[in-house]
């Protein structure tokens, strides 16, 4: 029995393969390939994140807005209608007031306005104060659809003033 020696082609084929197999050079390359979907599936949910808490802010400021308008203006019969166009102007995202802005009488409290009846006296020996509130609301929608978020969520901030 003879063996037969390999033809010129078919040694530069496998002298090729084995330089393949030994080589480094594209080692960095494939290693991105594997990585760049891990990072892109960390990093678009984090900006859509921040694009949320951005749209927060911006609702947040609507209603103190809305507070500022109502601190600088009487309330009247039209102040409802004019605190909520404050609202909705202070920002060029869709924000609603809603509930609509009202007014009530109440006392100070470490952390939040115990309602009172107006003219009452608080526990402090003050007047029960004169108050209003404004809320505004703005519907958030991710890029990308999220199991725990569902299709949208709606943002919502509120702001109280003293008037009197």
């Amino acid at each position: 029995m003879t063996t037969q020696i390999p033809s010129i082609p078919v040694r530069r084929l496998a002298s090729r393969l084995a330089a393949l197999v030994c080589g480094e050079g594209g080692t960095s390359a494939v290693e991105f390939a594997l990585a760049a979907p891990i990072l892109v599936g960390l990093l678009v949910p984090m900006a859509d994140l921040g694009m949320a808490f951005s749209q927060q802010i911006k609702v947040q400021q609507a209603a103190a807005a809305g507070a500022q308008y109502a601190a600088l203006h009487p309330w009247s019969s039209t102040s409802a209608t004019a605190i909520a166009n404050a609202v909705t102007a202070a920002t060029a995202i869709a924000v609603t007031a809603s509930p609509a802005p009202s007014q009530a009488c109440g006392c100070p409290s470490s952390s939040t306005v115990a309602y009172a009846a107006c003219n009452s006296t608080c526990s402090n020996g003050q007047i029960a104060g004169y108050y209003v509130i404004v809320n505004a609301e703005s519907t958030y929608t991710p890029q990308l659809p999220y199991s725990v978020l569902g299709s949208s969520v709606t943002l919502t901030a509120q702001s109280t003033v003293r008037i009197r």
